[in-house]
Parts: structure tokens; C-alpha cells; sequence
């Protein structure tokens, strides 16, 4: 193992920890009325998580956008309750246009969309032709996801504090490209929670005398929700490697296919949890469907699993037929 593969070992050692200290389902839901897990973020800012995107130059760690989406994979294995993910892409995004990255939380608004907890957010960052904007925070139209409830607010348009212009390698829509491969890296980690809870569910829920994980109809949905849960974990593994070798605007194929992966999956696992939990899934005490609506807000954010299977078709429609297979190959 090398000393970079040590490093994102303890990195991803010290989220988990964080995370199985300090998150769980009692947070979500405090999530969901308002309550702004503070000692959770304090400790992700001691950890210097917030800006470790951003190169040691600019007061990051220089993390790479693989090691970044392994992250990603294990706060959505949480639920992500706090909006980390954002705020390293807005650190990220300001200093690849020359900007340091400001202390406190970075929201991050993506084509106009609301921004997660924007109301706690010291400035909020978005992209526009190819330049980062910096606006003053907090946001101060509040709202609520539509579907986790979470609070996402929008911030009012004005004139940006700073603006700086972004290199070719991160391309006029970075804020797209990384906020899909975050919303896919946590979707991934977030199917394996929902796949544990199954499984838990299937192996010590009885029906007939015998867990219902022992009957052969049950065994296949859980085989099936196995094999999409995998696929995801790799297709978001390529992908933030793919962001690593090309810069965000060379890996546009792969993030847009794990954005189609993860967004499929979703929808496919969920089904399946719910199917095997029956009622209870949705019940207020049971955490699945606190996962679950996460799930959907992410395949949603970003651009749908439609929106980029249409882009993947249409570039390959503008290939042509006989660069389809080379194009795949290459990659």
C-alpha cells in the first residue's frame, strides 16, 4: 500500500469514526425539524473536511476527486446530515478560480437550485459561463427539500464579493459535473445502509415459522438489490478516478454514467427495501425511509438519470455508430 493509499485509509477511518459518533437516524431527523447538528460540523471543520478539496496553497489538503467521492461514499452511508459534500465542492470550485475559500460553511447552488442549509452557509458559491461567483451568505429564502424534508434555501441574486474564472480542465458547468458525482458517491454509500437494513430485517423478521430471508422469492430481491449496490460503488469509484486523470470536463461520460447507475439503482433498491419491510419501512420509528427519501432528493439533484442518459445518446449519436465501441474501450 502506498503512503497516498494510507493516507485515504485514515481519512475515510476518521469520517466513519465521526460519523458512527456523532450521526445517525436521531440526527436526520432533527435534520428534518430545522435543527442544525453543530457539533457534528464543528468536528468536520477541526478535520479540515470542509476545504479539503482545495490545494494545500489555498488552506486545503489537496485531496483528488477520488479520494474525494470515497469520502462522499461513506457520509452517504450516514445520510449525509450535514451538507459536507457542498461545502467541499465550493472550496474546490473557488480556489480553481484563484479564491480562497472561505472559513465556515460554503453552500453551494447548483444551476440555480436550492442550496442545503443555506441558512447556516457564511457565503454561497455557484457557476456561471465558466466563472465562480462568491455571494455573501446566508440564503435567505429558506424551503425544504422535497422530498427529506431537509432545509435548502435559495439565495437571493446580487452582486458576487469575488469572482474568479475557472481553468479548461474544470469547464463551464463544474458545479453540475461534481455535484453529480457527489450525489452519486452518496447515493452509493446510502444503498449500502438501505442493503444492511434489509438484510438485517430479512435474516430476524419470521413469517410461517422461519425468517422471511429464507424464502427463495425474498433471497432473489436481495441478490438483485446486492448486484445494483455494487454497481454503483464502482461506477462512482471510476468516475472520481476519471475526474482525477481529465479534470471534471474530460470525465463528463463517467460521471453522467454513474449518475444514470446510481439514479436507476435508487429508485430499484428502494423499491426492493420497502417491498421486503412492508408497512414498517415507512413508519415514523424506522430509519429506512430516512435513507430512502435522501436517496430520492440525490437522483433527482444534479440532473435526473433521463437528463444524463440523453446526454450520453446524444454524444454518441454525434460520434457515430462505428466510434460507439472504441469510445467505450478507451475509457
Amino acid at each position: 500500500m502506498s503512503e497516498t493509499d494510507d493516507l485515504r485509509a485514515i481519512l475515510l477511518d476518521q469520517v466513519e469514526r465521526l460519523l458512527a459518533d456523532k450521526a445517525g437516524p436521531d440526527t436526520l431527523r432533527a435534520n428534518e425539524r430545522g435543527d442544525w447538528p453543530a457539533a457534528l460540523w464543528a468536528e468536520a471543520e477541526a478535520l479540515g473536511l470542509p476545504t479539503a478539496l482545495a490545494p494545500e496553497e489555498k488552506g486545503g489538503a489537496g485531496l483528488g476527486w477520488g479520494d474525494a467521492a470515497a469520502l462522499w461514499h461513506v457520509l452517504g452511508r450516514h445520510g449525509a446530515p450535514i451538507p459536507l459534500g457542498e461545502s467541499m465542492v465550493a472550496a474546490a470550485l473557488l480556489a480553481a478560480g484563484g479564491i480562497a475559500p472561505r472559513p465556515g460553511l460554503l453552500g453551494l447552488a447548483v444551476a440555480g437550485a436550492p442550496v442545503p442549509w443555506g441558512r447556516r452557509a457564511a457565503a454561497v458559491v455557484m457557476v456561471s459561463g465558466g466563472a465562480v461567483l462568491l455571494q455573501p451568505g446566508p440564503a435567505t429564502r429558506q424551503g425544504l427539500a422535497p422530498i427529506s424534508r431537509e432545509p435548502a434555501d435559495r439565495a437571493a441574486p446580487g452582486v458576487p464579493a469575488e469572482e474568479g474564472r475557472l481553468p479548461e480542465a474544470f469547464g463551464p458547468e463544474a458545479d453540475l459535473l461534481a455535484g453529480a458525482l457527489l450525489n452519486a458517491a452518496r447515493i452509493a454509500g446510502a444503498l449500502e445502509a438501505v442493503l444492511d437494513m434489509t438484510v438485517d430485517y430479512a435474516t430476524t423478521r419470521t413469517q410461517f415459522g422461519r425468517p422471511i430471508g429464507g424464502f427463495q422469492a425474498v433471497q432473489q430481491l436481495l441478490a438483485r438489490a446486492a448486484g445494483e449496490v455494487a454497481a454503483v460503488a464502482v461506477a462512482a469509484s471510476h468516475a472520481g478516478r476519471a475526474a482525477d486523470r481529465h479534470g471534471l470536463a474530460g470525465a463528463g461520460f463517467e460521471i453522467a454514467s454513474a449518475k444514470v447507475v446510481a439514479g436507476e439503482a435508487a429508485g430499484t433498491v428502494a423499491a426492493i427495501a420497502h417491498q421486503v419491510h412492508a408497512a414498517i419501512g415507512f413508519t415514523d420509528e424506522h430509519a429506512l425511509h430516512l435513507y430512502t427519501r435522501r436517496l430520492w432528493d440525490w437522483r433527482d439533484g444534479c440532473g435526473a438519470e433521463r437528463v444524463w442518459a440523453r446526454r450520453l445518446g446524444q454524444a454518441a449519436l454525434e460520434r457515430g455508430g462505428a466510434a460507439l465501441w472504441p469510445d467505450l474501450t478507451a475509457r
